[in-house]
């Protein structure tokens, strides 16, 4: 058994925070580039990827913000199953959270849902703890803006629904987002489980390598014809039309309950933020 100290995380999540913020993964750039070479030449949506990869880069270079929104700290923690971690890990992973976000300024956006007071430091974190075989702790920070984040649904479909009715609730939360979600959007989607296992599902599919397949063929097909149908949607990069209004769709699905077919979208804008590291 492996003895991890709690208090050796809050380094790990301070620089994770700091890393998911101001660097975007690679996939996403390559993805935002190659969206780019699919518009027409002087288009507005041509203009708008070339503005989002001059942003980027200018994040990368400079260690700022890739946008004002630095969201809400959102962690996942897979965790061994042969490692005992001595201490308090949602403190130490509050720790990190508040120590990435006053002392590398970026935007404290967490207050009470009541009184609309500011916590002053981003703080609590989201914490999502899962167990995995080994000796090892993935932790991942997914700062989650709320311009995508508001425009995020659950639907409890009756079974009739089908895959079309999945696939109708894909298309619905894109569009009806418009321009509020910041396109060109990546769509993560949880099939089946409960109404709390389904919302979770969708937001880890947040996390896969942009395109990356389903496991399941009959998931990736449903991924391939939901990409399809948004990008002939015409809205485009920030609502401004063009080809390209999703980067990628990625599915996945849980046994339910033979009553219901909870079917949940999670939103994330063009700056599909997450950074990981392996303690």
């Amino acid at each position: 058994m492996r003895v991890v100290a709690a208090q050796s995380l809050v380094e790990p999540v301070k620089r994770l925070c700091l890393a998911a913020c101001c660097r975007l993964p690679q996939d996403v750039c390559d993805a935002l580039a190659s969206a780019r070479s699919l518009e027409a030449e002087g288009s507005a949506a041509q203009s708008v990827f070339d503005q989002l990869l001059e942003n980027q880069l200018l994040a990368r270079q400079k260690n700022r913000p890739i946008c004002q929104d630095t969201g809400m700290a959102v962690v996942f923690a897979d965790i061994g199953r042969e490692i005992w971690i001595d201490g308090d890990l949602t403190q130490a992973v509050n720790e990190g959270v508040r120590l990435a976000y006053t002392q590398g300024c970026l935007r404290k956006s967490v207050l009470d849902p009541i009184t609309r007071v500011n916590t002053g430091d981003n703080t609590p974190a989201v914490l999502h703890i899962r167990l995995v075989e080994g000796d090892r702790i993935r932790l991942t920070v997914a700062p989650k803006g709320f311009g995508s984040e508001n425009m995020s649904r659950l639907t409890m479909l009756p079974p009739s629904a089908g895959t079309e009715g999945i696939l109708n609730q894909i298309v619905l939360a894109v569009t009806e987002a418009g321009a509020s979600a910041c396109p060109p959007v990546v769509v993560g989607v949880g099939i089946g489980g409960t109404m709390e296992s389904c919302a979770l599902l969708a937001k880890r599919q947040l996390l896969r390598t942009l395109g990356e397949p389903a496991n399941r063929q009959d998931l990736a097909r449903l991924e391939t014809e939901a990409l399809a149908r948004l990008n002939v949607t015409g809205l485009g990069p920030m609502g401004l039309g063009g080809r390209t209004t999703a980067l990628a769709v990625h599915i996945a699905a849980e046994p339910t309950h033979i009553a219901g077919l909870p079917v949940a979208v999670n939103l994330q804008c063009h700056a599909c933020r997450h950074a990981s590291e392996e303690v």
